[in-house]
């Protein structure tokens, strides 16, 4: 399945980029269930982030490695992938693109995911489109023109 959301921000993208940080790693996160961020090497090819999700009486680890990165002066991207995923995942593949807009910046967040089962895929849509729809607001407050 895929999701793609787009968020418009007022800062060019290579500050935009910059600030793809464990803060805003950690602002992304919508309330409900406590995520604890275990690495964060950054947003380069070959770093890793890895998370525990702290579901009640059974935690998962997730661990993504950025596959792919680059830029050039209309866009910077890099493409995080699953390599250990929480049980209800068989399948991550997150490319984020910061793509120039006039003075500011869009920001895509490009999801393709595959649940464990086909059944957890339909389930797992509609919170995850939610979970990404979430970052809008984030976004727009971290890359505000006056930051």
């Amino acid at each position: 399945m895929r999701i793609c959301i787009r968020s418009k921000v007022e800062q060019p993208i290579e500050k935009v980029f910059s600030g793809f940080n464990e803060e805003l790693f950690l602002a992304l996160n919508p309330p409900g269930i406590p995520v604890e961020l275990l690495r964060f090497d950054g947003s380069e090819k070959g770093d890793e982030v890895h998370l525990k999700l702290k579901f009640p009486g059974f935690p998962q680890i997730w661990v993504s490695e950025i596959i792919d990165s680059g830029s050039s002066d209309q866009e910077i991207f890099f493409v995080d992938q699953g390599r250990k995923l929480p049980f209800f995942l068989s399948h991550w593949h997150h490319q984020h693109r910061i793509v120039k807009d006039g003075s500011g910046s869009i920001i895509i967040d490009d999801i393709s995911f595959r649940g464990r089962f086909p059944f957890f895929s339909i389930i797992l849509y509609p919170a995850l489109y939610l979970q990404f729809l979430y970052r809008k607001p984030v976004y727009r407050k971290f890359f505000r023109k006056d930051n």
